[in-house]
């Protein structure tokens, strides 16, 4: 499992460059995924939702616009500067965003007490932590009874897609990411972290292991992305 010490510091660099070269790597896909997940969200109208490893705050402010003013959102996080990143697009933005409340947070331990939330998203930050399933149990500690969890994140594509997608990001985006950011050794850890992740069966069965119910798993762009959706 990833260190955490190595992976705060990590994202702490690129945290200035981290929109550009999500942009540039995912060919702007990256925009569609978060409108799928947040369409999804939608669909079971929470009042209240967190959004973990929210980083520079995209998804944040995608479901901020996609629920309303009226749903409340957290966006948490454990690197600081990422943070800062989504503090300083949100004074960007006036009053829009001014609901949005961004916390530090460490995955392992959420910083609130247990069923706070109605809906809890992680947006390729499961793949991250150090201890999976116990941020799975923290993540269902955080919601309330009836609430779901829905997990984007990098997985497995379609065997036809396998050889030129993993020539693609062993090859050619560590190179492109470190043309953007100057730190082309993040990415190729996060290259490995991708093709170490478990697929959709293998991640339904650790949310299954973990107390949720209802769990179900949708592929999209050729299977290089999961939208998991479950139940507490």
């Amino acid at each position: 499992m990833p260190d955490p010490a190595a992976i705060n510091a990590m994202f702490g660099r690129v945290a200035r460059r981290y929109d550009l070269a999500n942009r540039v790597l995912s060919g702007g896909v990256d925009r569609w995924w978060r409108r799928r997940l947040v369409a999804a969200v939608r669909r079971t109208a929470p009042r209240s939702v967190l959004d973990l490893a929210t980083g520079s705050g995209d998804v944040a402010f995608a479901l901020s616009r996609g629920l309303g003013p009226d749903v409340a959102i957290t966006g948490a996080d454990f690197c600081e500067p990422m943070l800062e990143q989504a503090r300083a697009k949100q004074r960007a933005d006036g009053a829009r965003y001014a609901a949005i409340n961004f916390v530090q947070g460490d995955g392992l331990a959420l910083p609130f007490p247990d069923e706070t939330f109605g809906a809890v998203t992680i947006s390729f930050g499961l793949r991250n932590m150090a201890d999976r399933a116990r941020a799975l149990a923290e993540m269902r500690r955080v919601l309330r009874r009836g609430g779901h969890l829905y997990v984007l994140e990098f997985s497995q594509p379609d065997r036809w897609l396998r050889p030129l997608y993993y020539w693609y990001l062993e090859k050619l985006s560590p190179k492109l990411a470190g043309l953007l950011t100057g730190e082309p050794s993040a990415y190729e850890y996060l290259c490995d972290s991708i093709e170490q992740f478990p697929d959709r069966a293998a991640l339904a069965a650790e949310l299954t292991k973990a107390g949720f119910g209802a769990v179900t798993a949708r592929g999209l762009t050729f299977g290089i992305v999961a939208l998991h959706e479950a139940a507490k």
